[in-house]
């Protein structure tokens, strides 16, 4: 499976920790059953578990669900810990995560709503 994860639609995170024993099938069931949304939709959906130096990404690409997973040797994710709650990232968040870092970045530049100058 080759897929270029730039072009996806949705990237969502299922805050708080996630049981990391699970699968495919019960990560599926747990993003349409707890948070309401569609599994087979055009979207990533990000799962991390109590140690917060791993995560799960679910999607399914058309014919079939793929199911990455990486450990982080030096280093915590982090993961928003509102268990009730999913969000919706941007690209630009998720890459904030992943490298480390909080989603909520004060010195970051704002985007305009004016346009390129």
């Amino acid at each position: 499976m080759i897929h270029d994860f730039t072009k996806v639609k949705k990237i969502y995170i299922i805050c708080g920790r996630t049981d990391m024993r699970k699968g495919i099938d019960g990560l599926a069931t747990l993003v349409q059953d707890s948070f309401q949304l569609d599994p087979y939709c055009d979207a990533i959906f990000l799962f991390s578990g109590w140690s917060r130096d791993r995560y799960k990404c679910l999607y399914f690409d058309g014919d079939g669900f793929a199911l990455l997973y990486k450990r982080i040797d030096n280093g915590k994710l982090q993961w928003p810990k509102n268990e009730a709650e999913v969000r919706n990232l941007s690209h630009q968040e998720l890459r904030w995560l992943l490298e480390g870092l909080s989603l909520s970045q004060p010195k970051a530049i704002a985007k305009s709503s004016k346009g390129v100058f």
